[in-house]
C-alpha cells in the first residue's frame, strides 16, 4: 500500500505536512498545590506520544540541477521521467514510495524502460537554491541512476506543468488513461539536403523532392559539415578505388586519391579527411589536409575493421572485432571492449557507428543480432535480424530505438542529432529509407532507395 500523495482532490489541492505542537503554559505535577511540597523543584512534564510523522508524499513537482543540466518529473504516481541535455529524455516507471525515519524526506523508486536500470529520487523538504537564479525552492532532490549516476538538484510543486492532474474524468481503471506519455517532439527541422542510393544502387543528391545523379556506381557517401561537398567511393577495377569529392554547387565531382581505399570523412571543421587504406590484408586509418592528398599518413599503427567518421577535431572513431578505438590526432590512442558498446548485438564490418552531431558521447549504432524480439524481421540471407540503438559513452547505457518488424540499418543523424535516418531492408527487393526520433516515436518511410546521409 503507497502513502497518500500531498496534492489530491478532484482538481487538486495541497495537503500540509503537520506535525503535533506541545501545548503551550506552565506543567502542573499531580500532587502539589502551589506553595506546597515542591517548592524549588524543576517539574517536568510526563513524555507523551511521539509526534505523529506525514504519511502523504508529495507530487507535481519539477526536480532539476546542472553540471549536467537535468530536469525530472514527479507525478501523480511518483518519477515518471528524467531529461538531460543532449539526450533524449528517459521515461520512467514509477515504484514504491516510501518516506524516511523522519518524515521530512521521501525515496521514489523506479525504473528506466528502457534500459530497466533501478532509479531513485530522494526529495528532502527543506530550502534550495540552484546557484543561477532567485528562485527559491521548497525541495531538495538527489537522483540516483544505476548507469548514468548521480545527480543533485532543487524541486518545487509545479502543479500547472500537470495538466493530466485537472482532467476531471480520469478513469483510474484504464490502464491507456494512467500511463505516461512522452510529449510529442516538435521543432526539430528536416534535412533540405540529402544524398542517398536509389533503387538501383545509382548515388543521387537531392534538395527537397528533387534528386540529380551524382555517380551510377558510387557509394561510402559523406557530406563536408558545411553540406558544400561530398566525399564518395567508386570501384575501378579489381583491388582499385577511387575517392571523389562532389561539389554539390556545381555538380561536378573530382578525383581525390585512388588505390586500396575506402570510406572517408570530413573532419568536424572540414580541415581534415580520415579514410581508410589497406595495406597487405590489414585496413588502416589514414588522416591528410582536405584537399591535400599527397600529405596523407597513417594515423595509429594498428588494423582495423572499420571506420566510422570524427569524433571531434582531433579524434577519429575505428573499430575491429574486439574494440572501438578512440584514434587521436594529439596524443595516444585509447579504447573500449567492442562487447561493451554491441551488448548483445554482434560487432561486424558491416555495421556502422555515428557520434550525435550536438553529443560526442552519444553514439547511433547499426547492428545485426541472433537475439529474438517478438515480431523480429531476419535477414533471409544472414538470419539475423538488425536494428539500430544509442550507447552512452560515459554510463555504458544501451537503448534500442527501431521497432522490430523493421530490418534496420545504416542510420545516419540529422543535424540537429534529433533525427534518425535508416534503412528498412525487410524487402531486400524494395528497400526504404525511413525517419525515427531518438527517443523511438514519429516512425515515417520516406522515399525508396538506401544509405541516406544528411548535408544540410
Amino acid at each position: 500500500m503507497f502513502p497518500k500523495p500531498v496534492l489530491c482532490n478532484r482538481w487538486f489541492c495541497l495537503v500540509l505536512l503537520v506535525t503535533a505542537v506541545p501545548a503551550l503554559g506552565p506543567a502542573k505535577q499531580a500532587g502539589h498545590p502551589p506553595g506546597q511540597g515542591g517548592a524549588g523543584k524543576r517539574t517536568t512534564t510526563p513524555a507523551g506520544p511521539a509526534a505523529p510523522q506525514s504519511k502523504h508524499y508529495p507530487i507535481l513537482l519539477i526536480a532539476s540541477g546542472r553540471e549536467p543540466f537535468w530536469s525530472l518529473r514527479i507525478g501523480m504516481k511518483g518519477a515518471e521521467r528524467l531529461e538531460r541535455v543532449g539526450y533524449p529524455a528517459i521515461t520512467l516507471e514509477p515504484g514504491e514510495i516510501a518516506p524516511d525515519d523522519s518524515g521530512t524526506a521521501w525515496l521514489y523508486h523506479a525504473k528506466d524502460t528502457g534500459t530497466n536500470a533501478d532509479v531513485t529520487v530522494k526529495l528532502s523538504r527543506e530550502a534550495c537554491s540552484d546557484g543561477m537564479s532567485d528562485t527559491k525552492y521548497s525541495f531538495k532532490a538527489a537522483v540516483t541512476h544505476a548507469q548514468i549516476g548521480e545527480l543533485k538538484g532543487c524541486a518545487k510543486i509545479a502543479a500547472e506543468q500537470f495538466p493530466e492532474f485537472k482532467q476531471k474524468n480520469l478513469d483510474e481503471d484504464d490502464p491507456d488513461k494512467k500511463k505516461v506519455v512522452p510529449p510529442a517532439i516538435t521543432g526539430f527541422k528536416p534535412p533540405v539536403e540529402v544524398a542517398y542510393l536509389d533503387p538501383a544502387k545509382k548515388l543521387m543528391v537531392a534538395r527537397g523532392e528533387a534528386a540529380k545523379l551524382v555517380a551510377p556506381d558510387g557509394y561510402q557517401q559523406s557530406f563536408s559539415h558545411d553540406g558544400k561537398r561530398m566525399l564518395y567511393t567508386k570501384n575501378l577495377q579489381e583491388n582499385e578505388r577511387m575517392i571523389s569529392i562532389y561539389e554539390v554547387a556545381t555538380g561536378r565531382s573530382t578525383e581525390l586519391i585512388r588505390g586500396t581505399v575506402a570510406s572517408a570523412y570530413f573532419s568536424p571543421n572540414d580541415a581534415d579527411i580520415a579514410f581508410l587504406k589497406q595495406n597487405g590484408r590489414d585496413w588502416q586509418v589514414w588522416t591528410m589536409p582536405a584537399g591535400a592528398p599527397d600529405k596523407a599518413g597513417q594515423l595509429g599503427a594498428g588494423s582495423v575493421s572499420a571506420l566510422h567518421g570524427w569524433l571531434d577535431v582531433h579524434t577519429v572513431l575505428a573499430s575491429d572485432a574486439s574494440k572501438l578505438y578512440f584514434l587521436k590526432t594529439d596524443g595516444p590512442p585509447s579504447s573500449v571492449a567492442i562487447a561493451e558498446v554491441y551488448g548483445q548485438f554482434t560487432a561486424g564490418s558491416a555495421n556502422a557507428i555515428r557520434v550525435n552531431p550536438a553529443n560526442p558521447d552519444l553514439l547511433l549504432v547499426s547492428a545485426m543480432t541472433q537475439t529474438a524480439r517478438p515480431g523480429m524481421v531476419k535477414d533471409p540471407g544472414t538470419k539475423m535480424g538488425s536494428a539500430l540503438f544509442l550507447y552512452e559513452i560515459k554510463a555504458k547505457r544501451q537503448v534500442v530505438v527501431t521497432p522490430p518488424n523493421l530490418l534496420a540499418q545504416d542510420g545516419d543523424w540529422s543535424r540537429d542529432g534529433i533525427q534518425i535516418f535508416f534503412t528498412d531492408a525487410a524487402n531486400p527487393k524494395a528497400p526504404s529509407i525511413c525517419r525515427i526520433f531518438w527517443d523511438g516515436s514519429g516512425f515515417k518511410r520516406q522515399r525508396a532507395g538506401s544509405d541516406l546521409v544528411v548535408g544540410q
